[in-house]
């Protein structure tokens, strides 16, 4: 896959769509639309995003077919590689990415992919990353700054402690089985799937 087409933001939730179900373009699409409102979605980003992803091996096309007057759309699905790779993302997504980004977002959307005790340790660890993170932001130097010029260290600090909080509480919730999970399975390649 080209290495602009790997880091679109777009490939994560298209992959996450085509566990849910086998799509066409269109479909997915809309789906993207309908479910990430703050992502920009076009339907030519998310043909060209399927080709290579096929390119690549993570998805294959079926057949085009038709649908009443429709002209023939070709479905996709995830191949056993693009389901590796798909899970590759989700825990890397919540593992390392930024505090309070699009990244960590998309990813926790679809760590049910992941087997339940494996995502609640990766979530515990995130936590206390951001528990580093907010330490180091309470020792900046803001005693002999005027408040006004050190706004955004607030702000961030605010951020990181309201984002470990909240997967602290995901994590204690995921542990006590308050979430619904979902059945991990072996596919054919013998692997987990959801």
């Amino acid at each position: 896959m080209p290495l602009d087409a790997s880091r679109n933001s777009l490939v994560l939730p298209i992959l996450g769509l085509l566990v849910e179900q086998p799509a066409h373009g269109y479909d997915i699409t809309t789906r993207l639309r309908e479910r990430y409102g703050h992502l920009s979605v076009t339907r030519s980003t998310v043909t060209s995003l399927l080709k290579a992803l096929e390119k690549a091996g993570m998805v294959s096309p079926r057949l085009p077919e038709r649908v009443g007057n429709r002209p023939p759309r070709t479905t996709y699905e995830l191949t056993a590689a693009g389901l590796a790779d798909f899970r590759h993302k989700v825990e890397a997504g919540v593992r390392d990415t930024q505090a309070a980004s699009v990244d960590f977002v998309m990813a926790v959307a679809y760590v049910g992919i992941l087997p339940i005790d494996q995502a609640a340790c990766i979530l515990d660890g995130r936590a206390d990353r951001l528990d580093h993170e907010l330490a180091a932001l309470s020792g900046l130097p803001d005693g002999d700054v005027l408040e006004v010029h050190m706004l955004e260290v607030a702000y961030w600090r605010t951020i990181v402690a309201t984002e470990a909080t909240w997967i602290r509480t995901l994590v204690r919730r995921i542990c006590a089985r308050e979430i619904g999970w979902p059945t991990q399975q072996t596919d054919q390649y013998g692997s987990a799937e959801a």
